[in-house]
C-alpha cells in the first residue's frame, strides 16, 4: 500500500514538498542568527556547520553506501561547497545587519542566478521569457536596496545600503551553489553527502577566520548557534532532496515562501515591519518568480502533448 501511495506522488510533488519545508527550515534558520546577537560571522557560520556535520555523519553512518561519494562528484562538490560558504557568510551578515526580510528577499534571487549557472554548466537553456522574469526580478532587488542615487530621500546609502549589497552578493552565489548542487545530484550523488561534504568544507575554511576574530560568547548566544545549525541542516537535506527531485525551473517559485515565513517570525518574535520600498520590490520579484513557473509549466504541458502526439 505504501509503495501504491509513493507511486502517485510525482517527482514535481515531491520536490515542492521538499522545498517548502526547506524554506520554513531556513526562516527558523534566519530567526536564529538574529536571536544570537552581535558575535563574528565567522562563529555563527561554524557553528551552523558544525551542527549539519554532526547531523549528516550520522546519517551516514546508518545508510547502506556509509560515506562513500560517486565518482566524478568531486569537482562539483567542490565548487557547491566554495560558493555556498560565500553565500552563508554573505547572508549571515546580511540577516544580522539588516532588517530579516529584506536580507532573506534578496538571498532568494539565487533561483535565477542557478538558472543563469544551469545555462552553462547543465545546458539548459533559458528562453526570452525566462531572460524577461530574470531581468525583472533585478528590478525588484533595486526596490530592496534602495540606493539613495536612485530613490532619494526614501532611499538608503551608507551604512545602511552596505549590508543588502552584501545580501545580493549572498543571493548570486548561492544561486551557483545550487546549479552546482543539481549537477552533483542528478549524476547520482546523494543529498546527504552533499550537505557533509559542503559543512566539512566550509568549517575547516572559516577556522583560521574564527581564530584571528574570536571573541567570548554567552550559552544562551551558543543555544543559539546550536539551533541554527539545527535549522539549516534540515534545510540543505530538504532543498538537496527538493532539487534532486525536479529541475530548478519547475519548483524554484516556492523557494520564495522563506520570505513570507521569515516575515512572520521577524514581525511576531523581533517586531520587524518591511518599508513599502520593500514590499514593492518582494511583489515585483515573487511576481516575476509566479510568471516564470507558470510559463514553464504550462510550456512542459504543451511538451508532453506534443511528445504524446508524435509517439501515436
Amino acid at each position: 500500500m505504501s509503495e501504491k501511495k509513493q507511486g502517485r506522488l510525482s517527482p514535481r510533488k515531491k520536490g515542492v514538498i521538499f522545498l517548502l519545508i526547506s524554506a520554513f527550515s531556513f526562516a527558523v534558520m534566519a530567526l536564529f542568527i538574529n536571536l544570537a546577537g552581535d558575535m563574528p560571522v565567522f562563529m555563527k557560520a561554524f557553528f551552523r556547520n558544525l551542527v549539519a556535520i554532526a547531523m549528516s555523519y550520522v546519517m551516514l553512518a546508518r545508510s547502506p553506501e556509509k560515506f562513500k561519494i560517486k565518482k566524478g562528484s568531486m569537482p562539483g562538490l567542490l565548487m557547491r561547497a566554495s560558493f555556498g560558504t560565500i553565500g552563508i557568510l554573505a547572508n549571515f551578515y546580511a540577516i544580522s545587519h539588516t532588517n530579516m526580510s529584506d536580507a532573506m528577499m534578496l538571498n532568494k534571487l539565487s533561483p535565477f542566478f542557478a538558472l543563469l549557472t544551469s545555462m552553462i554548466i547543465l545546458k539548459e537553456a533559458a528562453d526570452g521569457f525566462q531572460w524577461a522574469a530574470i531581468l525583472t526580478a533585478l528590478v525588484g532587488a533595486v526596490f530592496v536596496v534602495k540606493p539613495s542615487f536612485l530613490f532619494g530621500n526614501l532611499g538608503v546609502n551608507g551604512s545602511d545600503v552596505f549590508p543588502l549589497v552584501i545580501a545580493l552578493i549572498g543571493g548570486i552565489c548561492a544561486g551557483i551553489a545550487y546549479a552546482f548542487l543539481r549537477k552533483v545530484t542528478v549524476n547520482g550523488e546523494r543529498p546527504i553527502i552533499v550537505v557533509a561534504f559542503f559543512s566539512t568544507f566550509s568549517c575547516i575554511v572559516l577556522i583560521p577566520f574564527i581564530v584571528f576574530t574570536y571573541q567570548p560568547i554567552t550559552p544562551m548566544q551558543l543555544f543559539y548557534c546550536v539551533m541554527t545549525g539545527v535549522a539549516a541542516c534540515f534545510g540543505q537535506i530538504f532543498i538537496s532532496s527538493a532539487y534532486a527531485a525536479c529541475p530548478a525551473k519547475e519548483i524554484s517559485i516556492y523557494d520564495y515562501s522563506t520570505v513570507i515565513f521569515t516575515a512572520l517570525l521577524g514581525l511576531l518574535v523581533l517586531g520587524e515591519v518591511p518599508d513599502w520600498l520593500s514590499i514593492v520590490g518582494y511583489a515585483i520579484i515573487i511576481g516575476a518568480s509566479v510568471l516564470n513557473y507558470l510559463y514553464n509549466n504550462n510550456y512542459l504541458k504543451l511538451k508532453k502533448k506534443a511528445d504524446a502526439n508524435v509517439s501515436r
